[in-house]
């Protein structure tokens, strides 16, 4: 049993060490292990024949590579170089596996024109009249001996005011002592995979011999198969409890995703019954504020057209108040014209009269003016002053006023014709008892006839003097 397994071990290990010298890479991919610079002519090295596409790019000249199924290893992402004719040189990686790109950018001083080659596992890429330093991008360092790794670097670089060829010579010699290095790395490789080859076939003749004794030992080994029979039906027999739990696990799990769907699907509809009862709520209110802003509007149209209705009463009214005074008036003026001409015949008896009668003290005594108008007057003030010589009964109205005086017994009385009284205040009486004068009270009221009558009582008898000044009459009492 043990030979057996030393064989089957001893049968992987020799491929699997096979395939990790043979490329040592993820799905045996070209792996770039270098780019060197040698004044115009750039040289790309990797580990299988390159696959590649180029295109050209300006401002500034640019000249890119793409190599298919491939990936760095151990190479700088960027490198200066400026010995002028190219500028520096990138690289990048895209991509993974069997899809993965290499990419080198080369950068250039000026337009230029390039010679692209394959050699082998390596890229050349050459600018014609190209010269310059040279500045190189070393490969990864592969297994080997000491010897080999511990090369002398100096070759790569120039001293400075080293010309071309110098440059050249020292880029050769770098190259020759990779390869040589390489090649080292690849006997050494050799050497190893012989020897494991060597053991895997001292493992095989194990394996036979152990194989020859096993034969010998068929029936131990038929025991030992039947156990391993009843350990694989215990195997089973847990597998299969594995898989009922398992299934156990799927159907809880279905049955909580259910739940939390359930669970999802309420949450939903609660919200989407919260959203619904959230709209009609606005809409109840927007249809509140617009039954609002609608009442409002009807009751702002019912004011302005109780207003507007108002305002008209009121026109109608000013109106019909205005036609009852024009009417008023002209009635006045009509009556006013009456007494005028009852006036005129009266004083046209008046001569025939005194010629019959003689004159009497206690005839009234009448007050005219040019500028009596026929309208009817009003009275605005009757008044009572007391002067250094007397004193003064007057009345004033709105325009030149037609009266009359007749005395009597310690009364004097003034009619004044077609008048009112504007204010009930004008016929309150005035109580001038205190005053050392012969007047003791004036009381005003209206007369017959369209009349306002002023009543002056004395004290004793006394003289007095009538007089009117536009629209003030007055009556006088001397000391």
């Amino acid at each position: 049993m043990k030979a057996i397994m030393v064989a089957l071990l001893a049968c992987v290990m020799v491929p699997a060490l096979a395939l990790a010298q043979e490329g040592q890479a993820p799905g045996n991919l070209n792996t770039i292990t270098g780019v060197n610079v040698t004044g115009g002519r750039v040289e790309i090295v990797g580990t299988k024949k390159p696959n590649f596409t180029t295109f050209t790019m300006t401002d500034p000249p640019r000249l890119v590579i793409d190599i298919s199924e491939a990936v760095f290893s151990g190479v700088k992402e960027e490198v200066t170089v400026g010995n002028g004719t190219i500028t520096g040189i990138r690289t990048a990686s895209y991509g993974s596996d069997e899809s993965a790109i290499a990419r080198v950018l080369i950068g250039y001083e000026r337009e230029v024109e390039t010679d692209i080659q394959a050699s082998g596992n390596a890229l050349v890429v050459t600018v014609a009249g190209s010269g310059g330093a040279a500045v190189a991008e070393r490969p990864a360092a592969a297994p080997g001996p000491a010897p080999a790794e511990k090369a002398p670097a100096a070759a790569a670089t120039t001293a400075p005011g080293a010309t071309s060829e110098q440059a050249a010579v020292a880029a050769q010699t770098d190259r020759q002592q990779q390869e040589k290095a390489a090649a080292q790395s690849a006997a050494a490789a050799q050497a190893d995979r012989q020897q494991q080859e060597k053991a895997a076939a001292q493992s095989a003749a194990a394996a036979q011999a152990e194989a020859e004794a096993q034969r010998q030992a068929q029936a131990r080994a038929q025991a030992d198969r039947k156990a391993q029979e009843e350990a694989a039906k215990v195997a089973a027999q847990q597998a299969q409890q594995a898989e009922k739990q398992r299934l156990q696990e799927e159907r809880a799990a279905k049955e909580a995703a259910a739940a939390a769907e359930k669970q999802r699907q309420q949450d939903e509809a609660r919200a989407a019954a919260d959203e619904k009862k959230r709209q009609q709520a606005d809409d109840k209110a927007r249809r509140e504020a617009e039954a609002q802003a609608a009442a409002d509007t009807r009751k702002r149209q019912q004011d302005e057209a109780r207003a507007a209705a108002e305002e008209k009463k009121r026109l109608a009214a000013e109106e019909r108040e205005a036609k009852r005074e024009e009417a008023q008036a002209a009635a006045e003026e009509r009556q006013a014209a009456a007494e005028e001409r009852r006036r005129q015949q009266a004083e046209a008896r008046q001569p025939r009269v005194a010629q019959a009668e003689p004159p009497r003290r206690a005839a009234p005594e009448q007050g005219d003016s040019a500028d009596t108008s026929s309208r009817r007057k009003t009275m605005t003030l009757v008044g009572f002053k007391q002067e250094p010589h007397g004193s003064r009964v007057f009345v004033r109205t709105n325009e030149p006023v037609r009266y009359t005086v007749t005395e009597g017994n310690r009364e004097l009385v003034l009619e004044l014709e077609n008048t009112r009284i504007a204010e009930s205040n004008n016929t309150r009486s005035l109580n001038t008892s205190f005053f050392n004068t012969p007047v003791a009270s004036v009381d005003a009221d209206v007369g017959p006839s369209r009349t306002v009558r002023v009543a002056i009582k004395l004290k004793e008898q006394a003289s007095y003097e009538t007089r009117q000044e536009g629209n003030e009459v007055s009556i006088e009492f001397r000391r």
